[in-house]
């Protein structure tokens, strides 16, 4: 995953890079090795952003729900990614416990990872941000539509609504760099008529504009980039991060206890999948083995969302999901570390 760089100007001197690596896999259950290349970022503070990793620190004072879910996931408690988020701001980590948000022995358990202050990202690690933020969007709209074209538009609605309320927040700096044309408006309308009037016909043309919007802000970033197997991977990486996280608070006892998280983890990996497909004659042809070993992983993640309504039993633990992860993230770092060589030669 994304590895920071802690950049430190000395007096006439060349800047000296220090690398912190990110894991993206912060629960118990996602033990995985970091993936990715090394881009820079500029340091703020060692208590660091609302990124992805067990080394890394999760701000929970701007941190997405996908993001806060993966403490929900680790310490098993049903919605606390909500009250951290209702419990805001926050001084230090440790107001999780004085705003009584979990228990002393709770916050044992997770405060390695928890932060209170951001890491200004830069140059490469910006832009996987910036493009993994907006493939969550896709994400949740993805499952959005197969809830709406299934006549349920009551469970499509905190998807089409996730995207507006959690997301575009924490984008919404990167898309005025990128000078993307403001499409908060057309989340908001669309959330409003599906709430009001879900069989109205504009709905599907309100959707396509969405879509369509979303689409636009990811091609800010210049085609040669999105279609790098390096850069690609990092992003269907922070992807896969969010999606074991949000399937790990789905699932208790072997059932599918929290359908929103479910439906999530589903939008994610289903688009972290096409994203795959749109540079796996790359990664064949650079590592055919591990190529074949992420193919084969996707296979079977696929299979653990057999639909958007969730079955009663889980068809894997979280624990087989965070494995199969794990495979892909580990052989997505051979084919960035062969790319990283060549490149070097």
């Amino acid at each position: 995953m994304i590895k920071l760089r802690y950049i430190c100007l000395a007096a006439a001197a060349a800047v000296i890079v220090t690398l912190s690596s990110c894991s993206n896999t912060p629960t118990a259950e996602n033990p995985s090795a970091p993936v990715a290349s090394t881009p820079a970022t500029e340091a703020v503070s060692s208590n660091s952003h609302s990124g992805h990793g067990s080394k890394e620190k999760i701000n929970i004072n701007s941190a997405i729900l996908s993001e806060l879910d993966k403490f929900e996931a680790k310490l098993g408690i049903p919605a606390l990614s909500n009250k951290i988020q209702a419990n805001r701001p926050y001084g230090s980590p440790e107001d999780l416990v004085t705003k009584k948000v979990i228990t002393q022995e709770q916050f044992d358990q997770i405060k390695d990872q928890v932060g209170v202050q951001e890491v200004v990202l830069t140059g490469e690690a910006k832009d996987v941000d910036y493009m993994s933020k907006l493939g969550l969007m896709k994400g949740h709209l993805l499952v959005a539509r197969e809830l709406l074209d299934q006549n349920q538009p009551k469970q499509a609605e905190p998807h089409i609504g996730h995207p507006v309320e959690e997301i575009y927040v924490d984008v919404e700096d990167q898309l005025n760099e990128r000078k993307v044309k403001e499409f908060k408006t057309t989340l908001v309308s669309l959330q409003d008529l599906v709430k009001s009037s879900p069989k109205d016909s504009k709905v599907k043309t309100n959707f396509a504009s969405s879509v369509q919007a979303v689409d636009g802000a990811i091609a800010a970033l210049p085609e040669a980039q999105r279609s790098k197997p390096g850069f690609t991977l990092q992003v269907i990486n922070e992807l896969l991060d969010s999606a074991n996280s949000e399937y790990g608070a789905a699932i208790a006892d072997g059932k599918v206890t929290a359908p929103i998280e479910y439906q999530d983890s589903r939008g994610f990996v289903f688009y972290a999948n096409e994203l795959y497909k749109g540079i796996s004659s790359q990664v064949a042809q650079a590592d055919p083995e591990a190529h074949k070993a992420i193919d084969t992983s996707f296979t079977e993640l696929i299979k653990v969302w057999p639909a958007a309504i969730p079955p009663a039993k889980a068809v894997k633990t979280p624990n087989d999901v965070t494995k199969l992860v794990k495979t892909i993230e580990e052989n997505s770092q051979k084919v960035v570390d062969k790319s990283n060589t060549q490149a070097q030669r």
